[in-house]
Order: structure tokens, then sequence, then C-alpha cells
């Protein structure tokens, strides 16, 4: 899928936001403005940019998902109800992205991209707790679904460590018809994410 999967978050800090105050809802439309603001921000617009910068772009990117017209699943990132951020999580299949799905080629997978949009919450070490909820929630929930792909750019070093964090491991890089950087394939399977207990 033709979208990066970033999070600007560093190691963890003592004292930030309560990871337990993670929660997730679906994106709706009365929220495209949110989402306006979060990607013209210059810490998300600086590894997120595939949609454009006008409202018209942004609603006509994510409408569809919002509708359901779209495989993808927007959802929103709450913080004890505030909206903070974007994940989206999507099947890895020729029915939906054939060339995409034969370029990761796994078996049985679901993509997560995500991005923390509220400035504020960067840097507090929420980043592998968002991860970990929204796979246990939004994707391993799914009994057919037996991996985890996320791809972020490889000099995104930031969301790189953030992953591992979360559980994920390098697995290969590809080179995606029409983007402009590489991604750097990281994975987690059923099995080893049921196996982890990384707090």
């Amino acid at each position: 899928m033709p979208i990066l999967a970033e999070t600007d978050e560093m190691p963890d800090k003592t004292g930030g936001p309560d990871p337990y105050g993670i929660s997730f809802r679906r994106l709706r439309s009365s929220d495209l403005g949110l989402m306006h603001r979060w990607l013209n921000a210059p810490h998300v617009r600086r590894w997120w940019y595939a949609e454009g910068t006008s409202y018209a772009e942004i609603e006509e990117h994510y409408l569809p998902a919002i509708e359901g017209r779209d495989s993808a699943k927007p959802f929103v990132i709450l913080h004890e109800n505030k909206p903070i951020g974007y994940v989206q999580s999507y099947r890895i299949s020729s029915q939906d992205d054939e060339g995409y799905a034969r370029l990761v080629d796994v078996k049985d997978s679901a993509g997560v991209d995500l991005f923390i949009g509220e400035a504020s919450y960067l840097y507090q070490g929420l980043g592998r707790h968002v991860i970990r909820n929204f796979l246990s929630e939004h994707v391993f929930s799914d009994p057919e679904i037996e991996t985890c792909v996320i791809g972020p750019e490889p000099k995104n070093t930031a969301a790189i460590r953030a992953y591992e964090k979360a559980g994920f491991r390098f697995f290969k890089t590809i080179h995606v018809p029409g983007e402009p950087e590489p991604e750097y394939l990281m994975t987690l399977t059923r099995r080893e994410f049921d196996r982890d207990d990384l707090g």
C-alpha cells in the first residue's frame, strides 16, 4: 500500500502520559479537519506525504475508508478520550493491491500505518503501547491474520526503534513503484505477539 508507516516516538520517558489511557475509535468525516491539521504539521509531513496537503485532497483520500468503500480501516488514536493521532490497518492481499502483496509476499498478513499528530505527545514513550494495543484490539483479533507488517522509511530511525520495542523485527527492504523512498519492512507474527510480554 503506497502509504508509509511512521511514528516519531523516542525512547520511553518517565512521568509522561499514562499508557493505560490509550484507546481507538473509527475515523469520522467530522475528523477530516483534524486530519488536515495533523497532515500539515511538519513532524508528520516529514514522513507521511502521499495524500497531499489541501483539505480537498485529504477528504478525497480518507472519505472512501470512512464510508467503507476502501479496504483500509481508519482509526483515531485517543489518549484519555483526546484525539492524538491516526492509525489504519488493511489486509495485504492480491484482491486489494496485487503489486504490493507480491512485493511483501507474506501470507495471511495485515499492514499497519500510524502517526502521532499532536506534537505534545511526541517523545513520551507511548509508541509501543499504541502499537501493542492496536494489534491486540484490531489486527490479531481477526483470526485470519497471522502476521502484521509495518513499513517505515529506512531513515525514520525513531519509528523503527518504537516498532522494535513493540516486538517487530526487520524482514526486508522493498521499493514500491511510485514511492520516493523504499520501505523498511518489519514483521510480527501472532505467535511472537502472544509470546512476548513487553510490559
